[in-house]
């Protein structure tokens, strides 16, 4: 079943809660939109956040247009289900290693040296925040 709402649901973030990726869209203008798969985290206040680099395509575009869009489907082999977030984003500067840190815990075994090396680098790096205001969730479950 299909319903549309302005609001993530209780039931939205506990899907979103699982280690799965969503599929970011951001407007570009005259170009199409060219979805990517990135980590993300539901907030209890309602907002998608993720991290990203300063001089990534999509924070120098999200400056230009601030509408984004990421959807999020559960994987193969579970009954289909899918939620779909759009709304303005907001390019923030705090916050963004702490995000980072707790997604490498959620999508990755940190106990492993190599992944831990990985997170030690991404850390290391220069990182901003976004964050997705819904202004539309929807979604679908069978």
């Amino acid at each position: 079943m299909s319903t549309a709402t302005g609001l993530l649901t209780a039931e939205d973030l506990e899907f979103l809660g699982r280690p799965l990726h969503g599929f970011l869209s951001v407007a570009g203008g005259t170009q199409p939109p060219q979805p990517r798969p990135v980590w993300f985290e539901a907030t209890p206040e309602g907002t998608i956040q993720f991290f990203t680099e300063p001089d990534s395509l999509k924070v120098r575009r999200l400056r230009r247009d601030p509408r984004a869009s990421i959807v999020v489907a559960a994987p193969v082999g579970e009954r289909e289900r899918w939620v779909s977030v759009a709304g303005r984003a907001t390019v923030e500067a705090d916050g963004a290693h702490d995000l980072c840190s707790r997604l490498a815990a959620r999508y990755w075994d940190l106990d492993d040296q190599a992944r831990a090396d990985d997170l030690a680098t991404m850390l290391a790096a220069d990182l901003l925040r976004v964050v997705i205001h819904p202004e539309t969730v929807h979604r679908y479950a069978y």
